[in-house]
């Protein structure tokens, strides 16, 4: 059995991983310990094993006693992210890592309640609570619509606002995981775009605009398209102020909608020719 060590953000304080009974236990410096959650979390943490794994685990170079050879280039991965977390539990003690887990727990338990209305939660308790990952079925709500889960990850841009992880663990959900550091008008924040989101969807679902003209469907807006010819069925405050306190931003997506698929499956070369990058022997000097 192993234990993703990626909860760790509810557990520190509250539980002990190492008496779950797990064969094998992760526990990676992730959105844990002050480490940011953005990027996947950083490779660095420990793998810990029972002891009838040890023959399987990665050997190093110099002791090549035991299974598969070495699985990084660096034996302790990105050590150097580990000066973060020293300091981090030097300075909450244990007193402070528990309030902190329960901050985790309350934001993400808070963001559930407000939002269980226009969005179904799942994976909820017997007294439908959450840990502190609070999982949104935007799927079951854009059925119909010919909106995709895209679509709503795009326009939190417009918002100000980086979207959650996407269709994981479930396909066409958004994971939202707020830190014990989320200040209450950050998570209401969100909030309000979330439920901001959900009038747009239902603008669709209602059959007030179709999908491919819906301000969903175009976002995000950067400068460029606000500036120019405007043939959109929505106005341009709608697309870029749908809050009020959206008037006083100072941030517009530099770029709108990409075909991430695409980019993804193939390698697209943005650089300049290399014949630019060509330097005359006659004209460089030693050092340059």
């Amino acid at each position: 059995m192993y234990v993703d060590g990626a909860n760790l953000n509810a557990l520190v304080g509250t539980a002990q991983p190492g008496k779950f009974g797990a064969d094998v236990s992760h526990l990676n410096l992730h959105k844990t310990f002050c480490i940011p959650h953005g990027g996947g979390g950083p490779g660095v943490g420990p793998v810990a094993v029972r002891s009838h794994l040890i023959p399987f685990l990665p050997s190093d170079p110099l002791q090549p006693s035991t299974g598969i050879g070495p699985v990084s280039a660096a034996h302790f991965g990105s050590a150097s992210i580990c000066a973060i977390p020293w300091v981090y539990i030097s300075m909450m003690s244990a007193d402070g890592l528990l309030q902190a887990t329960a901050d985790a727990i309350l934001s993400a338990n808070y963001i559930a309640r407000r939002l269980h209305s226009s969005y179904p939660v799942l994976y909820t308790g017997a007294n439908n609570t959450i840990a502190h990952e609070c999982i949104l079925n935007v799927g079951d709500v854009i059925k119909g619509s010919g909106l995709s889960i895209d679509d709503i990850a795009k326009r939190l841009m417009d918002y100000g606002l980086h979207a959650p992880t996407m269709s994981f663990p479930v396909a066409n959900t958004l994971m939202v995981e707020p830190t014990e550091s989320e200040s209450l008008t950050e998570v209401d924040r969100f909030c309000d775009a979330m439920i901001s989101i959900r009038r747009e969807i239902e603008m669709v679902l209602s059959g007030s605009v179709t999908a491919e003209e819906s301000v969903l469907h175009f976002a995000p807006h950067t400068v460029e398209d606000i500036a120019g010819d405007w043939n959109r069925t929505y106005s341009r405050a709608s697309a870029l102020y749908p809050l009020a306190h959206l008037r006083s931003r100072g941030y517009y997506p530099p770029v709108s909608r990409i075909d991430a698929a695409y980019g993804d499956r193939n390698l697209v070369c943005t650089c300049a020719p290399i014949e630019q990058y060509a330097i005359s022997l006659e004209n460089a000097t030693v050092g340059s």
